[in-house]
């Protein structure tokens, strides 16, 4: 396992996260969610990511659980807070100072630990006053209970007007966690070049598209039984973009490339986020141990510009690059 520093941060994570989005508390029964964790301590990774809304707090819970006896300066735990939790009541959402308050607190509880090593708005709230939001982060890292702070799916403006006002409230905003792949690669204008002049990186999220770059979902056929794209809770409406006959022929182009290094198709997608220097993990899930153990081993790939060219060939003008596409909801879900 290799590691980066996170932003412009003394902050050292592990090139390969491993996030438990759809998995914990929900698709995957507990024991089988620790196993995964466990894979991914045996592999190197000391990076979790959960977050508070992930199956209504349970996958906190689970990560909790499973990471209970390790030693908690070896590891790095991110959460994030926006979505509603709990009986999604007026105030169970947002970016609010109550809701900031209040969802730590909850995390903190669930996960076992006094600090959240990166606490992350999960998206932008254009309900709540940005300067009433750093403020609360603010109070959180001098509270001990936030080390940094970090955001999710924010545009290029908004992560330079937050940038901002966290130096102006002396902290930093070191992170981005976007939707990044070879078909997702709208960060790329805006976000990218503007999160490397002041100092973000990206812990990007779904490097293998939802599990279309792992080549098993075939051009013409159904969905293998049992697969995400079959999983009405599992993320199937987000698999959908993807699932057509044109952008799976084009992702079956990948194969031979993916052969001739000796990797898998899911590790080349895994390793061609990882050649984006402003990124500085990629986030993996698994329903099964070997999942993890086959990823991992992304970390540390060198792809040269003969293969990143032969990817972009193969794939055309399949790849998704508006840079529009980087949004949050413009009112709260509850």
């Amino acid at each position: 396992m290799e590691f980066r520093y996170l932003g412009n941060s003394g902050l050292k994570i592990s090139e390969i996260t491993y996030g438990n989005w759809l998995t914990h508390g929900s698709q995957v029964e507990n024991d089988a969610a620790i196993a995964c964790v466990r894979a991914a301590l045996d592999a190197g990774i000391t990076t979790f990511d959960t977050a508070d809304v992930y199956a209504n707090t349970a996958a906190e819970t689970v990560l909790g659980e499973a990471l209970k006896g390790q030693r908690r300066e070896s590891l790095e735990i991110f959460t994030k807070v926006y979505f509603p939790t709990g009986p999604k009541g007026h105030n169970d959402t947002g970016l609010s100072r109550k809701h900031i308050t209040e969802s730590i607190n909850g995390s903190l509880q669930r996960l076992g630990t006094d600090h959240i090593d990166l606490y992350q708005a999960h998206r932008y709230d254009y309900e709540t006053p940005l300067e009433e939001t750093m403020q609360a982060f603010a109070d959180l890292v001098r509270q001990g209970k936030a080390l940094y702070i970090g955001v999710s799916e924010w545009t290029a403006e908004q992560l330079r007007s937050g940038h901002a006002l966290a130096k102006e409230l002396g902290f930093q905003l070191i992170s981005n966690q976007p939707q990044y792949s070879m078909l997702w690669r709208v960060i790329e204008e805006k976000v990218v070049p503007t999160s490397a002049e002041l100092g973000i990186s990206q812990i990007v999220w779904s490097p293998v598209a939802q599990g279309i770059l792992t080549g098993k979902y075939k051009p013409g056929e159904q969905p293998p039984a049992g697969s995400r794209a079959t999983d009405e809770k599992g993320g199937a409406d987000m698999i959908s973009r993807f699932l057509n006959d044109e952008t799976l022929t084009g992702v079956q182009k990948l194969a031979p490339i993916a052969a001739d290094l000796g990797l898998t198709m899911a590790q080349l997608a895994v390793a061609w986020v990882l050649q984006n220097d402003n990124v500085a993990s990629a986030l993996i899930g698994a329903s099964r141990p070997e999942q993890v153990t086959e990823n991992v081993k992304a970390s540390g790939v060198k792809l040269d510009a003969d293969v990143l060219s032969r990817i972009d060939d193969a794939l055309g003008s399949l790849a998704q690059r508006d840079p529009s596409l980087t949004r949050s909801p413009e009112h709260r879900v509850a």
